[in-house]
């Protein structure tokens, strides 16, 4: 396979993966599927890691997707013992 081509579908899987995690957060659902919205507030935590608070919301987020990403590991473990 040439090299532009397995770029093409690592960047591909990337973006899926990306979207996963829009639908995972339950965003989807919540607004309806409305794309704009999603785009909006995509916008909004852009500019807002771009502030000099943004440091401190980014550590404050990844703590808390670590902690979803943790509950749902062990959510898993647990379903597959019963």
């Amino acid at each position: 396979m040439r090299t532009w081509q397995v770029e093409r579908r690592q960047r591909t899987r990337h973006l899926i993966e990306l979207g996963g995690l829009v639908v995972k957060a339950g965003i989807v659902e919540l607004i309806n599927d409305d794309r704009a919205t999603i785009y909006g507030a995509l916008l909004w935590i852009a500019e807002k890691l771009q502030r000099h608070e943004g440091e401190h919301a980014q550590d404050l987020w990844a703590a808390k997707g670590k902690q979803a990403f943790d509950a749902e590991r062990h959510e898993e473990r647990e379903n597959q013992g019963t």
